[in-house]
């Protein structure tokens, strides 16, 4: 009896650190890991390459990682937060100077033979620095938005010289994402991305753009505090926005660049340069029909017919393999996963815990929608990796690390600070 009540002290004491841990946000992550090792694995058979061993020990070491950060308080984050978003924009400036360059972006710094890239890393640093910023005020004025996005600029270019497009874009995803869930106005968020919209509809349809200039200068009055000023200011931003997103489009994007923009809408325009991928992944996504056609039987995927498979394509070689039931699994889980995070963000003890959550959900589900748009032809292709199935070390461990941050928020929910 004595025997057994140590036993059962011992294990308590053992799982103790983590015992408010959301064990299912963690196995599914696990899980997807797992199954992204069997798959890349199948996509490199013709090659004979083991990179699938490397793809499963980064993700043990990640698992680690994210159970060590799940026991640290996270609330600490706060007094290092202008210590972790220096540390961010160091590294991303060291890879201008030292970095090496593969697929046309020097986005990489070599380690002995791991290459590491801080632009992954530094989507944590962002995360951090902006949950720290805006937990005690939000984004309820101007001064705070501003001061938000000036903390996103910095990293965002410096990414943008190297040049990372697909990273880029992830940026704005987190702060867009964690501006909204401190209360920001709704309005100030479509003024935010209104210049955006303005570049595209000067170039694909006039009076839409005519439209559009409106409908911005009516919310610039309506929510900014200086009524008038702000209406006029706002439609000048979009008007100057159509002429300079049709000059920067014309003389200043290399035509390889517009055609990346662009040939996801019509491929078949260029089948063997720019839109070959997109062709290729989604003949290879229709081949799997319902079921797929086994593990390691497409066809596509085995003769190699679809560049970086293993990476930013995992998607497509799921499709043919596993099928439609087995592209729904896995969509299946990723909604599991964001749902995780959507409770853990509303039922943290502060607003800082709850931010921090939101900014790797937004993180998470952006670069889910856009790297399965692209491979099924609704999204450009940018080069952004499918979170803990493809390959690629760097962006594996931020997102355990990512997630041990999250399971922190998780696990100390509940516990007062002695």
């Amino acid at each position: 009896m004595l025997q057994k009540s140590l036993s059962r002290i011992s294990w308590k004491s053992l799982i103790q650190p983590w015992q408010e841990l959301d064990w299912l946000l963690l196995l599914l992550p696990v899980g997807l890991t797992l199954f992204g090792g069997i798959t890349i694995r199948s996509t490199q058979l013709h090659l004979g390459a083991t990179i699938w061993w490397q793809h499963w020990v980064t993700g043990l070491v990640g698992v680690l990682i994210t159970l060590v950060i799940a026991r640290w308080r996270y609330e600490n984050l706060i007094q290092w937060r202008w210590i972790i978003y220096g540390i961010t924009n160091l590294s991303l400036l060291l890879v201008i100077f030292i970095g090496t360059t593969a697929n046309g972006a020097q986005s990489w710094v070599a380690i002995g033979n791991f290459h590491v890239q801080p632009s992954e890393f530094a989507k944590v640093g962002v995360i951090i620095t902006l949950a720290a910023v805006l937990h005690e005020h939000g984004a309820r004025s101007l001064g705070m938005v501003l001061k938000s996005l000036a903390i996103t600029a910095v990293p965002w270019i410096l990414i943008m010289l190297q040049p990372d497009l697909g990273t880029s874009l992830v940026f704005g995803a987190i702060t867009l994402g964690m501006l909204y869930w401190a209360n920001m106005n709704p309005g100030w968020l479509v003024l935010l991305i209104s210049p955006i919209v303005a570049a595209i509809l000067f170039g694909v349809f006039l009076p839409g753009w005519l439209a559009w200039v409106g409908l911005v200068a009516v919310i610039g009055w309506r929510t900014l505090p200086w009524a008038v000023s702000g209406s006029f200011m706002a439609a000048v931003v979009n008007l100057v926005a159509g002429g300079l997103g049709s000059f920067i489009w014309q003389h200043v994007l290399k035509e390889y660049q517009r055609d990346r923009l662009t040939l996801f809408l019509d491929p078949d325009k260029d089948p063997l340069g720019g839109g070959y991928h997109l062709i290729q992944s989604r003949i290879a996504i229709g081949a799997g029909q319902l079921f797929g056609r086994g593990l390691n039987q497409g066809t596509q995927t085995q003769l190699n017919f679809i560049p970086e498979q293993h990476t930013d394509f995992i998607f497509s070689a799921i499709g043919e393999e596993f099928g439609f039931v087995g592209c729904i699994i896995v969509l299946l889980v990723f909604w599991l996963i964001c749902l995780r995070l959507v409770i853990i963000a509303q039922n943290a003890k502060d607003n800082f815990g709850s931010l921090l959550a939101i900014g790797v959900l937004s993180m998470i589900v952006f670069q889910v929608l856009i790297n399965i748009g692209m491979t099924i032809g609704l999204a450009p292709i940018t080069g952004i990796p499918l979170p803990w199935l493809s390959y690629g070390r760097s962006a594996l461990l931020t997102n355990f690390i990512a997630l041990g941050i999250v399971e922190s928020v998780s696990n100390y929910r509940h516990r007062l600070k002695f």
